[in-house]
């Protein structure tokens, strides 16, 4: 990729150093995980060129990832393997190593003559990224590379809703959409004596078990695999044999008719620059399709980002909109009829056969349909006993066993439940002008009870299978 191909606007000084004279240009990968549509990376090998020098990418596994657990560390260390050795084919050396990723980033840097480091939005990624660079010696660049619109480039304030935010992207796609194209490092960095974990004990489990993080949920490797491969085979399948189908069913949770991206995207393992450029080559024919695909990818995807990284407490029920917490205060002392604790919640055991299976399908596979989500959602608020209650048993179960949770699309998703990107309906009970869901929509609008039926034929699956 030359330098033009990188678009300024993804490029950020984190601090006003130069370079020096290192051994090495730095990668610090952490948020965009993979070898291959990757602007950080293209831009650090840009970087090792000019300044004579090899390209070192490194990547920090901490063992308190704020609420992750095994199924998220699975996933996670089955993709860096992948990308461990694609980066090697490219005679990129990738170190490795466990311990906090600022810390991990820092020890590197002290040795680089640049650090080139990706983009996360939440608070943790901002402050990790803040650190390296107050305490590298030598200058940091960030590049945004997991949106196809830079956040700031799209708008520069927390948007209102998907429909304020979609103009913007939009006056910029032809810019972004763009794709990149890989250029080979100067020089090899793989004989360079640097410790860190190889490919192979990536995916050596029984050296993993030790982690403090919650050892109890099964991994989840039948269902999702990480990894790049893995994403794209599936992504392929999704065009080649599901794509036609995802106007009609994309809201029909019986079906299969989705892409099945989101665990990927959340760890940076895929983009979605690939991703939107895969689609928007796809026939005229199915151009219904690829416009709603794409609203969902980027769209949608980037106004989750902009929430997060304009709104300091995007994970508090402080961030949603005055109107929703007023009428949701006002309704805060209706009746709740059934009330359901979080434990029973957790443990699927409320009178809603169609609450318990997504809740299920959520435990046993990491992902549940999204149009299920949202049912999921609005039942919490229905079933706890305070709104503020219902906002954390959501994100705190979100977080638990989904995949794709502890995501800027996580904590949107939470906030739409509750108003946010959305608007005052009709009043009731308990939501008062917040939008609410039913069972009886769930029957007028899809095949919910073969939706039941698909999650008791995972569920016997998993059982089956050798998952944690």
């Amino acid at each position: 990729m030359s330098a033009e191909q990188v678009q300024e606007e993804r490029i950020r000084k984190l601090n006003d150093r130069p370079a020096v004279p290192g051994d090495y240009v730095l990668y610090w990968m952490q948020q965009s995980q993979r070898a291959d549509y990757n602007h950080a990376l293209e831009h650090a090998v840009r970087r090792a060129e000019e300044l004579n020098r090899p390209l070192v990418a490194c990547f920090g596994i901490t063992d308190r990832y704020p609420e992750a657990n095994l199924r998220h560390y699975a996933f996670l260390l089955e993709g860096l393997a992948e990308t461990h050795r694609l980066l090697a084919r490219r005679s990129v050396k990738m170190v490795i190593r466990r311990g906090p990723p600022e810390e991990v980033a820092r020890e590197l840097g002290r040795r680089a003559a640049f650090l080139v480091c990706d983009c996360g939005y939440l608070r943790h990624q901002k402050a990790w990224r803040a650190h390296v660079a107050r305490e590298v010696p030598c200058g940091v660049e960030q590049v945004e590379s997991d949106v196809v619109v830079p956040v700031e480039a799209a708008s520069d304030k927390r948007e209102y809703a998907a429909r304020t935010l979609r103009p913007k992207i939009h006056r910029h796609l032809s810019k972004y959409l763009v794709e990149p194209e890989q250029a080979i490092p100067y020089k090899s960095s793989l004989a360079l004596p640097i410790a860190g974990l190889e490919a192979e004990q990536l995916e050596d489990w029984a050296s993993w078990r030790n982690f403090p993080a919650d050892p109890s949920l099964k991994t989840v490797s039948p269902f999702f695999r990480g990894g790049a491969t893995a994403a794209r085979e599936t992504f392929e399948e999704f065009l080649r044999g599901r794509f036609s189908r995802y106007p009609a069913n994309r809201n029909q949770p019986q079906t299969d008719d989705v892409s099945h991206m989101s665990p990927y995207l959340h760890f940076g393992q895929i983009s979605p620059l690939e991703l939107a450029l895969r689609v928007t080559r796809l026939p005229p024919s199915l151009q219904q399709g690829k416009d709603a695909y794409l609203d969902e990818l980027i769209v949608r995807r980037e106004l989750a980002a902009n929430f997060v990284h304009f709104t300091p407490d995007y994970d508090a029920f402080s961030c949603l909109p005055d109107w929703a917490r007023r009428t949701l205060d006002a309704h805060s002392k209706d009746p709740r009829n059934p009330l359901y604790g979080p434990e029973q919640l957790e443990r699927a055991q409320t009178h809603d056969p169609y609450w318990n299976a997504a809740m299920v399908e959520m435990k046993v596979t990491g992902y549940m349909h999204n149009y299920m989500r949202m049912y999921w959602g609005k039942k919490i608020l229905e079933w706890s006993p305070s709104p503020e209650m219902a906002y954390r048993t959501l994100l705190a179960l979100n977080n638990r066993y989904f995949i794709d949770g502890r995501d800027p699309n996580s904590y949107a998703n939470a906030g739409w439940i509750f108003g946010l990107h959305d608007r005052p309906w009709g009043g009731r009970s308990v939501y008062g002008t917040v939008r609410s869901m039913s069972a009886a929509g769930l029957e007028r609008k899809c095949d919910i009870d073969a939706y039941v039926r698909k999650v008791e034929r995972l569920a016997r699956e998993a059982g089956e299978s050798e998952c944690g």
